[in-house]
């Protein structure tokens, strides 16, 4: 069995105490004990081998060994556009989409997001977020975390950064004719964005500033998919096609 995988903010050889939440898992969760071994990374590549030496009251120090260059990233960089789901459904989709490989999640408020969030509340919701992501890496073996964006207007992004990113840009749009196993294979290295809606799909407005941004519309086939399940899908397609197959 693999060794269980704790995200740190910054390591190096040497001893350490596991931060709150990773030393509450270790200990109370998966009730590890001296001796236990334990992977640790801190997001930026590679991981530590680490062996438990310590664990009084909630307290668990570790040793690290050497920095091992570990990567399980996939070859194909995609970052995924999401307009902004209801209830869980938005953390789903990112903790799916970083075991699915994506480099980066940029959340959207589009003109037909049910959930709307401005000030206090979008911060609150970006750091949870964030915590999935760490979360998904520790669990699927990834050594470095991705980009977990501020909300955006997904129009201003259009209009400002979208229309600015090199490589594919796909638009989910169901109903027109291209498919993804259609389009050529993009030369290695190529950056992928992939742009998906809310419930309620793209305002036409929208539509048509995702076209002029370079956006290229394509479907996942003859059935519409629901929102937490048509990005996921689009994910899976690429790496299976130009990805980790």
């Amino acid at each position: 069995m693999l060794a269980p995988r704790f995200f740190c903010a910054s390591l190096s050889a040497g001893t350490l105490e596991l931060p709150p939440k990773a030393a509450h898992h270790a200990a109370n969760v998966l009730r590890l004990k001296p001796g236990s071994l334990l992977a640790l990374f801190d997001g930026t590549g590679g991981e530590y081998p680490a062996e438990i030496i310590s664990n009084k009251r909630g307290a668990v120090e570790v040793k690290l060994g050497e920095h091992r260059p570990i990567e399980r990233e996939s070859p194909l960089f995609v970052r995924l556009a999401q307009t902004l789901q209801a209830g869980e459904k938005m953390d789903y989709t990112l903790q799916k989409a970083v075991e699915l490989g994506v480099r980066a999640f940029l959340p959207l408020e589009g003109r037909r997001s049910v959930l709307r969030l401005d000030g206090e509340r979008a911060v609150k919701r970006n750091t949870r977020w964030r915590e999935i992501a760490i979360a998904a890496c520790e669990q699927c073996g990834r050594n470095r975390l991705p980009e977990v964006a501020p909300v955006a207007s997904l129009e201003n992004w259009l209009r400002e950064a979208g229309s600015a990113l090199p490589g594919l840009k796909l638009l989910l749009l169901p109903g027109t004719e291209q498919r993804i196993h259609t389009l050529d294979r993009p030369a290695p290295g190529t950056e992928i964005t992939l742009l998906a809606g809310a419930e309620g799909g793209f305002d036409p407005m929208e539509i048509d500033a995702a076209r002029k941004a370079g956006f290229y519309p394509i479907q996942l086939g003859p059935r519409i998919l629901r929102t937490e399940t048509a990005s996921l899908a689009a994910l899976a397609i690429l790496q299976g096609l130009w990805g980790d197959s």
